[in-house]
């Protein structure tokens, strides 16, 4: 008898956690109807569910027809989740298993306002490499790591001039790189910031499909050459997709 109030208990869960499930950026209001057609329960069961849900702030609902939304308490779960989320730790095997695979080295940068901030790093064994650090603080607007934060942010064009003008550059070329930068999907430099050194960086989602970071491998001109640069930029498109779906966002 116990066990089968156990069960039930269980499958109401798992069948809230369908409804909860059933909402997204595109679709964060749905009605009774429209949540039918997402989850697998009769009307009933699904107004008893809207009903305790609402109840517990997990939803909320307005309009006619009848509207629901998440509610505050999913909020709070969110506020809780992200506020004790480490990137680094949590990107670390992603970036072992790069470094791994390209015998370069790997970093981690997260945006911080203007700049990106080396979050994590694994330095190259070989002789000939370049790392630097993590803390190492530089603009958006220079490296490859930095492009490909700010190609995929959202920017007026008076903000793509004043990034190309921090970068000492023309802003129509400027423009062009980033635009360049979006199509293929990732963030090329050569010689830029370091003389001899070359670097592909791929963005990384937030949970609100915002640019957070960047992903990146860097290392001499001698063993990068073009080819193997879009390789590598192959398998970081890979990773960052990895990682920015465990920290619940996803590719744009």
């Amino acid at each position: 008898m116990n066990n089968d109030k156990s069960d039930g208990s269980v499958r109401a869960v798992d069948r809230a956690l369908d409804i909860l499930a059933a909402f997204s950026p595109a679709d964060f209001e749905l009605t009774a109807a429209e949540l039918l057609k997402r989850v697998d329960l009769s009307r009933p069961t699904l107004y008893r569910l809207l009903h305790t849900l609402e109840q517990k702030n997990f939803l909320v609902s307005s309009g006619d027809p009848q509207r629901f939304r998440l509610g505050p308490a999913i909020a709070k779960l969110a506020h809780v989740w992200t506020s004790t989320l480490d990137v680094a730790s949590l990107a670390m095997p992603t970036i072992k298993r790069i470094w791994g695979e390209t015998g370069e080295t790997v970093a981690l940068f997260l945006s911080d306002g203007t700049a990106r901030v080396c979050a994590a790093e694994l330095p190259s064994t070989q002789p000939l490499s370049f790392k630097r650090g993590v803390g190492y603080r530089e603009s958006l607007s220079l490296g490859a790591s930095g492009r490909a934060i700010l190609a995929f942010s959202a920017m007026t064009e008076a903000e793509e001039k004043s990034w190309a003008k921090a970068a000492g550059k023309d802003a129509a070329s400027y423009a062009m790189e980033l635009k360049q930068t979006r199509k293929r999907g990732y963030a090329m430099s050569r010689d830029e910031l370091i003389e001899g050194a070359v670097a592909v960086a791929v963005p990384l989602y937030a949970p609100d499909r915002t640019v957070m970071g960047s992903l990146g491998v860097f290392g001499p001109s001698v063993r990068l050459d073009q080819q193997r640069m879009e390789g590598i930029a192959s398998l970081l498109q890979q990773a960052a997709q990895e990682v920015s779906r465990a920290l619940g966002g996803g590719s744009a």
